[in-house]
């Protein structure tokens, strides 16, 4: 039985950066080998087991054999005489189709450090088409080594071309290809990973609605601004969606399967970015803003929004913000009770909050000296 590093922390290794996680290929063993030795067998499609000190994965060279439609038509096959070259030939990048012996020798039989060397994202074989996933993990690559001047090589994207026209590709779920753009978002330069997936098709068969915003300068840079002030997983991907219309948008989001709290702050974003500029010093808007934001009871939407106003207009989103704060807590300062002490009763309520609510804010531009700019 021999064990290799292999994947990721070869390659980070090699690239001098950090290791996050390691993962281990185990040749000329069984599942009873390691089950006796105290591994924990995890999954049944695939025979991966956890370290019982460590919990690192280990899993049992491999090969793998497409044997249906999908993504999920793979047969899986696991013995004691699959080799390690076996094994790392089924990967998708030469780059992350190394592995490292127990003495700290390199098997690279795929070349792989020499596309390192030369920043290319290559696929190692033909089976990478079998996987219409691949491409979203590739173009979260070079997303991911942009800082290096790392690309897709060129065989590598006419292959991916190919296979966005498939049929596979628009089988894949929308968990798992939510999962790569949300990792991707998360990267320097998130605005790599949709240019790439644009540049082969792959946009095109999930996310059509972004391909005229992606082409628009002003969003990529925004893009990228808000991945170098480090905002989160909402912001980011809100500043991709708010120019488009409603429809659009919830038809995206719907596809995609969003989460709730991203999808919220993109609908927000949606409805309040395009006129921001243009009515920031009207209090009715804002009050409507801040109706739509339902910051009244649910602040933290108001609070996950207003990042935006700074990534998206970088020479008035501080300003922009000083209005919002400042007519929040200024509408803050009515109170319901007493309305109701006064004597109204039943809508009047309503009706007079709201009009207090906006006198506030009409007040606070003037009080806080908030001058149009």
């Amino acid at each position: 039985m021999q064990v290799y590093l292999v994947g990721g922390a070869v390659r980070d290794k090699l690239l001098h950066r950090k290791v996050t996680e390691r993962d281990w290929v185990v040749v000329g063993a069984t599942p009873a080998q390691l089950l006796a030795e105290g591994y924990t067998q995890v999954g049944k499609d695939f025979p991966v087991f956890l370290h019982p000190q460590t919990q690192e994965e280990y899993a049992l060279a491999r090969t793998e054999r497409k044997t249906g439609g999908g993504y999920t038509g793979f047969s899986c096959h696991a013995t004691p005489d699959v080799t390690l070259e076996e094994d790392l030939l089924r990967r998708d990048l030469t780059i992350n189709a190394m592995a490292e012996s127990a003495s700290g020798e390199l098997i690279d039989p795929y070349n792989g450090q020499a596309d390192l060397q030369q920043r290319l994202l290559r696929h190692v074989s033909s089976a990478f088409s079998e996987d219409p996933l691949r491409i979203f993990r590739v173009a979260r690559f070079a997303a991911r080594y942009a800082y290096l001047g790392f690309s897709v090589a060129e065989e590598t994207m006419k292959l991916m071309q190919v296979m966005a026209t498939s049929d596979d590709i628009r089988h894949l779920s929308a968990e798992r290809v939510w999962q790569e753009t949300r990792r991707a978002l998360m990267e320097d330069n998130p605005e790599v990973y949709l240019s790439v997936l644009q540049q082969c098709g792959a946009l095109k068969a999930w996310m059509p609605e972004l391909e005229a915003v992606i082409s628009d300068e002003s969003i990529t840079d925004s893009l990228q601004q808000a991945a170098a002030s480090e905002h989160p997983l909402a912001v980011r991907w809100a500043t991709v969606c708010w120019p488009l219309e409603q429809q659009s948008l919830e038809a995206l989001q719907k596809r995609l399967k969003v989460p709730n709290q991203e999808a919220d702050c993109a609908q927000l974003a949606a409805r309040i970015l395009p006129s921001l500029a243009e009515h920031i010093h009207h209090s009715e808007w804002l009050l409507d803003a801040l109706n739509t934001c339902d910051a009244w009871r649910r602040p933290e939407r108001l609070e996950r929004l207003m990042p935006l106003f700074t990534v998206v207009y970088p020479k008035q989103g501080q300003h922009f913000n000083a209005v919002f704060t400042s007519a929040l807590t200024a509408a803050n300062q009515v109170d319901v009770k007493a309305i109701i002490a006064a004597g109204h009763k039943g809508p009047d309520i309503k009706q007079q909050l709201s009009q207090q609510r906006l006198k506030q804010i009409e007040q606070s531009i003037t009080n806080h000296g908030v001058q149009q700019i």
